[in-house]
């Protein structure tokens, strides 16, 4: 065995060795045969060749570890961003109610039937009237047994003046009301009623 191995061998024996120990006794013993043992602090057998060798260990104190490199931080987590909270849906707008304009109301005609009576109506020419006639019997007398006779005869009509015509209106409505009182009149059917007084409603005459 070559002796800087002998050396290392005896380093690592003092590095083995507790730290209250202050020296190192290494004994290099030869036998007969020329053979080569280092022995920690125990003398070499009888019949070899001693050497003994003190090597000074290093005190605990001396030692200095150098701490491993730090390693580096991870840099900070960026900071959580704000996500503004949707918006909550609008409601969709009312649809917008467009009222039509009123119209002026419709033409009337002031109308006068054979007799002298006036109404409004809504037509220049109203379809004649069948008028009862007087009938005389052959003795000068009205006493005949189922005999009748009429005459056609037309109502003269004239239009309502447009500064009139509210007027007009109001007052025809008048006169189905006191028609529906009192029963008088011409008769007239609920939806034609109802149709006439609609008709002033809805027009610029309503107040």
């Amino acid at each position: 065995m070559r002796r800087p191995g002998l050396i290392a061998l005896a380093l690592s024996f003092a590095l083995a060795m507790p730290a209250a120990h202050a020296q190192l006794v290494i004994y290099r013993c030869t036998d007969a045969s020329g053979a080569i043992t280092l022995q920690n602090g125990t003398p070499c057998p009888k019949g070899s060749r001693q050497q003994k060798k003190v090597m000074e260990t290093p005190s605990p104190a001396s030692v200095t570890t150098t701490p491993p490199p730090a390693s580096p931080s991870p840099p900070p987590a960026p900071a959580p961003v704000p996500v503004p909270a949707p918006k909550p849906a609008a409601d969709p707008p009312a649809p917008e109610v467009v009222i039509a304009p009123r119209q002026p109301p419709p033409a009337l005609f002031e109308c006068q039937t054979w007799n002298g009576d006036h109404y409004f109506g809504e037509t220049a020419q109203p379809p004649p009237r069948c008028v009862p006639l007087q009938v005389t019997g052959l003795d000068g007398t009205g006493a005949m047994a189922g005999g009748a006779a009429c005459q056609m005869m037309e109502d003269r009509c004239q239009p309502v003046a447009d500064d009139t015509l509210c007027d007009a209106w109001k007052q025809r409505v008048r006169a189905l009301d006191a028609r529906a009182t009192f029963g008088s009149g011409e008769a007239i059917t609920p939806a034609e009623a109802d149709r006439i007084r609609g008709a002033l409603a809805e027009s610029t005459c309503a107040p």
